[in-house]
């Protein structure tokens, strides 16, 4: 994937030529990467949606299994679908030129009440949060 970057964590569990298999079944073979870990041990894996629906829960499971085996607590792996629960990149981009717009490019001649609505409105907050 031209999108990965050069060096990326690899569950050790997982072997090289079923890391290269499973790349295949990834959008944009985007394999899960482990992006970040906290002292107490968890854990956040990105991972892109699989393409065939057939074969995403037998993927889906070998990618976790291979996660959990190589998490130093061995814990289990808890899943939620980002898509779903967070703006797109685009609706960011909205939302910062909306912001921009309204500290930058506006002149400050309304009154503080109108100034925070439209703060609200144009959502930042919400997504930064």
């Amino acid at each position: 994937s031209t999108s990965l970057p050069e060096y990326f964590v690899v569950p050790s569990s997982l072997a090289d030529q079923d890391l290269k298999l499973y790349s295949y079944s990834f959008i944009g073979r985007r394999m899960p990467l482990w992006s970040w870990n906290h002292p107490n041990g968890s854990a956040l894996v990105r991972m892109a949606n699989i393409k065939d629906v057939l074969q995403q829960r037998r993927i889906d499971q070998r990618i976790c299994n291979a996660i959990t085996r190589s998490h130093p607590l061995r814990s289990d792996v808890y899943k939620s679908d980002l898509d779903k629960c967070l703006p797109n990149i685009q609706e960011i981009q909205a939302a910062h030129n909306k912001l921009k717009q309204l500290c930058v490019d506006d002149p400050f001649d309304e009154t503080e009440e109108k100034w925070l609505s439209s703060l609200e409105n144009t959502r930042w907050l919400e997504y930064i949060r």
